[in-house]
């Protein structure tokens, strides 16, 4: 979750901007060095970018670069003020900080909920055509996740279409694993998140910006693996094992994602036809963005609308350009529709979180309560919802698979590994956590829940376990992939590609209808949480706040006669 630094202290507009792709505008090469600090600026409705450039040099600011499909714009200007002055300046919404402000500590990638197994363990150590067919994995037995979405059963009727394209907006992919690398489209990929220093550490290229088909946070390609490992004999297979799996780097090494490279990559999603987006984060540095929030300043106040008015637009500009948004609803284990007080909020720079009552009329947590995305809840593998899961019937669109570690009380599968959701992983990024050797072995404490596993010609894939609506998305968003392959239109966009709106519909009306528990108020307290955790499950069984539509199915989805079929 973080802000580029590509620009910080350079460049400042002495010409005409130039326009680049995907409708982005940059500054001429003899730009001069300016400002010290970065911002980004999102310009009034229907504002022209001329317009919107001599509004942000009124208010101080000199542009660096833009994307004219939003109307958001990279910004040098001085330190203190330009917010305020930003936000009063007609013309322009107002600007968030872009550069870093101050330093900060990597922040902890998976966080504590997604390896809360991993962390349970240390404490105790210390005390096309034709529809494509596929088979299964050597470790798609570990996947019980695969299971109750029922992939194992589509696959025998479609495994997905190479054409449908799915985008990973998260910390980037890599391609190396052998799982990803059949699936992976090099061509559509990118990375729009240059590293920054003070959270991500020393750049590992001169222009901090990674190259495409590497994850130094491990986080995407754990969602990638989900969606779309191929199945070809090893480690372990996606929902839809025959995509096309797109890289969207918007999210820093360290786990953060912030405004401007979240926007650019839905924008180049949308750009170039990509069908699905998977979304398992938030927009930091607020938990929730309100638009008016009393317990804010003004300049933060201002910085919040800013957020809102780019994410909104950036979400819109994608559905309607026909990508299918799907995200994770959250990890705070909190009724979307009755949120509690904000703690967490900013989370950047370290240690300036307070206190902030939300207000759920003015207030959205980002991207998924954004227009058109599919929020997807966490269930374990017992189908009860996952303890740290968000819900709620104002928010929740599907229940998938995320993990819960805690899941099976009394049983021998209480508070163990196999709960959670096993999919690929970099051996980079598991060699600094210590569960992979210099020589690239699996370390023998981990060997429950870390896996290789290499073919013929000596190319391994490495593999592991974590719990998250962050894991519980992208088996929605495998699901989405094969309602479009099985579906699609040959006369749809690029070829091929089924409106959002259908995707949609095919995904709640295929879903697995599952009632609330009886009775529907769930206390966790029996597996160590605290009350706080208590979740009231509201609504029928058609539709319900932990389940939304229900369960999602990808044989129902895949075999499914949509009404518009039969027209």
């Amino acid at each position: 979750m973080g802000y580029q630094k590509r620009l910080t202290g350079a460049a400042v507009l002495t010409a005409t901007l130039t326009l680049t792709a995907a409708g982005l505008v940059s500054a001429p090469a003899n730009a001069e060095a300016g400002a010290t600090t970065e911002y980004t600026v999102v310009a009034a409705d229907n504002v022209s970018t001329a317009d919107a450039t001599t509004a942000i040099a009124k208010a101080g600011g000199k542009v660096v670069a833009g994307n004219t499909d939003v109307g958001m714009y990279t910004v040098v200007a001085p330190q203190k003020g330009f917010v305020e002055k930003a936000a009063n300046t007609a013309g322009l919404v107002g600007a968030t900080h872009k550069a870093s402000i101050g330093r900060a500590p990597k922040k902890e990638q998976p966080g504590n909920v997604e390896r809360e197994a991993q962390q349970a363990a240390a404490a105790a150590k210390k005390g096309g055509n034709k529809p494509a067919t596929a088979g299964m994995d050597p470790l798609d037995d570990k996947l019980w996740g695969l299971t109750t979405v029922k992939s194992d059963k589509a696959r025998k009727v479609n495994a997905g279409d190479k054409r449908v394209t799915v985008g990973i907006l998260d910390t980037g992919v890599d391609a190396s694993n052998p799982d990803i690398a059949p699936n992976f489209n090099w061509a559509l990929s990118k990375n729009f998140a240059p590293d920054m220093v003070d959270i991500d550490g020393p750049c590992e290229v001169a222009s901090c910006l990674d190259p495409v088909g590497t994850d130094d946070g491990g986080h995407g390609t754990h969602v990638a693996g989900t969606i779309g490992a191929a199945a070809n004999g090893l480690g372990v297979s996606g929902v839809a094992p025959n995509v096309s799996l797109v890289e969207l780097k918007g999210g820093q090494d360290s786990g953060y994602f912030f405004l401007e490279p979240t926007v650019n990559a839905l924008v180049h999603a949308a750009n170039n036809g990509i069908d699905v987006v998977n979304m398992s984060f938030y927009v930091d540095p607020w938990l929730y963005n309100c638009v008016a929030n009393p317990a804010d300043s003004a300049a933060d106040q201002a910085e919040q609308r800013t957020i809102i008015k780019a994410m909104f637009r950036a979400l819109t500009y994608a559905h309607s350009k026909g990508v299918t948004l799907v995200s994770a609803l959250g990890n705070n284990h909190e009724d979307k529709g009755k949120p509690r007080t904000d703690i967490s909020s900013p989370d950047y720079p370290v240690d300036t979180a307070y206190d902030r009552p939300v207000d759920n009329s003015t207030c959205w947590d980002l991207p998924t309560e954004g227009p058109f995305v599919i929020g997807v809840s966490a269930l374990g593998p017992s189908l009860n919802k996952s303890d740290y899961s968000d819900y709620g019937l104002e928010r929740v669109g599907v229940s998938a698979p995320g993990g819960y570690f805690r899941d099976g009380l009394g049983t021998d599968t209480y508070r163990t590994v196999g709960n959670e959701i096993l999919s690929t992983y970099p051996k980079k990024v598991l060699q600094e956590e210590g569960s992979v050797d210099e020589a690239g072995n699996v370390v023998p404490d981990f060997a429950d829940s870390v896996f290789k596993q290499c073919n013929a010609v000596g190319q391994c894939g490495y593999y592991t376990y974590l719990q998250g609506t962050s894991m519980a998305s992208p088996h929605a968003t495998g699901v989405a992939a094969l309602i479009v392959s099985a579906h699609g239109s040959k006369q749809g966009r690029n070829g091929f590609g089924l409106e959002p709106w259908k995707v949609e519909y095919l995904l709640y009306a295929t879903a697995s209808e599952h009632a609330c528990p009886n009775p529907p108020l769930v206390s966790y307290v029996n597996v160590g949480r605290t009350p706080e955790f208590d979740a009231l499950c509201e609504g029928g069984t058609h539709f319900n706040g932990f389940y939304g539509h229900g369960i999602v199915d990808a044989y129902a989805a895949v075999t499914a006669h949509a009404w518009w079929e039969h027209r």
